[in-house]
């Protein structure tokens, strides 16, 4: 068995944004020359998130809107975590929510993905460089 890893480097600037990763993800299984076996896409970060949806602006505003419904940024102090002296409280909640990671199937050398599947960074807390690991195991 082969093992790949890649590291991406991404500095947001806004707070929260998603951005779309399948590019990088699949430039990096073609580097791998791996055929079959697993991918892995990980935010190593705790105020950032791997998800797979769909790309489409409008599910991303959805998603913005939601999101800072359940975990508003402001007051900072509703969150114990901001007493700290930061003020992330609210992304480590976002976080939670989309998951930290995804795991997609590697089949004749492409991402096996269903219909609309994409990767996506979801950054929380930006403004600030933060990376995401991908790590490709198989033949």
């Amino acid at each position: 068995m082969k093992s790949y890893h890649k590291e991406l480097w991404l500095q947001i600037p806004a707070r929260m944004d998603f951005v779309n990763i399948t590019g990088d993800v699949e430039r990096a299984l073609q580097e791998s020359g791996i055929q079959e076996g697993l991918c892995l896409v990980n935010a190593m970060h705790i105020t950032a998130s791997v998800f797979i949806n769909d790309d489409e602006p409008g599910l991303h505003q959805d998603y913005k809107r939601w999101l800072e419904e359940l975990a508003p940024h402001e007051p900072l102090s509703r969150y114990q975590h901001n007493r700290t002296g930061e003020d992330n409280g609210d992304a480590h909640h976002k976080r939670q929510i989309m998951g930290r990671e995804v795991v997609v199937a590697v089949t004749k050398g492409r991402l096996h993905f269903g219909t609309w599947e994409q990767i996506f960074y979801g950054e929380f807390d930006g403004k600030r460089k933060k990376r995401v690991l991908i790590k490709i195991i198989g033949e």
